[in-house]
């Protein structure tokens, strides 16, 4: 267990990031499930410019690596012109 002042404040800051960042990856989770659920074009087109936007703002905050930004949106871009 932590003894020093600073030692407890950073557990309490690396918690209150980590709830953050889980908050942030899971509505991510959650939006990329909705996208590969849906069947219409059109929806998909809509909805892609969003997530692209959610990822690439997840990976600038090193949320999420940005390599896997780039991959989730290249999959996902396909997928709207595979329709």
């Amino acid at each position: 267990m932590a003894n020093h002042q600073s030692a407890k404040k950073r557990i309490r800051q690396t918690e209150a990031k980590k709830m953050h960042n889980r908050y942030y990856a899971v509505t991510m989770r959650n939006a990329l499930r909705k996208f590969r659920a849906s069947e219409d074009k059109t929806e998909l087109e809509g909805m892609l410019p969003k997530i692209s936007s959610m990822l690439d703002k997840l990976a600038k905050k090193n949320i999420i690596h940005s390599n896997k930004a780039a991959n989730l949106k290249s999959k996902l871009t396909k997928q709207v012109h595979k329709m």
